[in-house]
């Protein structure tokens, strides 16, 4: 993850983890505070939601494709699958960090629901529009290039979304603060 130096010589990292020199944490009772907010720590963030969309994005394309159905239920079953996997993704890691389901829950609703958005409508938008796409079978090239140039370009279109969620101290700014 890329860190900058902020103010008072802390670094993005700690920033962004709610933690300073004098040992004070940023866990749950200050999540709303500002957290800092670099293209680096947005990227990750939002690679961080990429995978998780993007396994259930391709799994949904694939059973889709696999299936003959047509293009609306496809992207149908392929967003349900990319919200699954993106917030499954999320509360794997806050649960290994010992949150409870309830909370871990709200957490991941909260920290993934817009980025995943954007990065679904972004996705499936670039599938729809490059001809041939939706309707190429699973052996084409064209429709595994254009699933991954759709993926790119949610990654590129979500990363400003998220450093500007995160600078306001939620997203995976929330999330992050219980990684420790």
């Amino acid at each position: 993850m890329a860190e900058s130096t902020g103010s008072g010589g802390h670094t993005g990292h700690e920033e962004l983890h709610g933690h300073d020199h004098h040992g004070h944490t940023g866990h749950a009772g200050h999540t709303g505070h500002a957290r800092k907010a670099t293209w680096g720590v947005a990227a990750s963030a939002t690679l961080h939601c990429l995978t998780g969309c993007a396994i259930g994005e391709v799994l949904g394309m694939v059973i889709g494709t696999a299936l003959g159905w047509a293009n609306v239920p496809t992207i149908v079953l392929a967003v349900v699958l990319a919200f699954f996997f993106g917030y499954a993704l999320t509360l794997v890691g806050l649960r290994r960090a010992g949150v409870d389901w309830r909370k871990a829950l709200r957490l991941a609703l909260a920290a993934d629901t817009l980025s995943i958005l954007v990065m679904e409508i972004v996705d499936n938008g670039v599938m729809i529009a490059v001809p041939g796409a939706m309707e190429a079978g699973l052996t084409s090239g064209l429709f595994w290039g254009a699933l991954a140039f759709a993926l790119l370009v949610a990654f590129l279109v979500t990363t400003p979304v998220n450093k500007w969620i995160i600078g306001r101290g939620r997203g995976h700014a929330v999330v992050h603060a219980y990684h420790h």
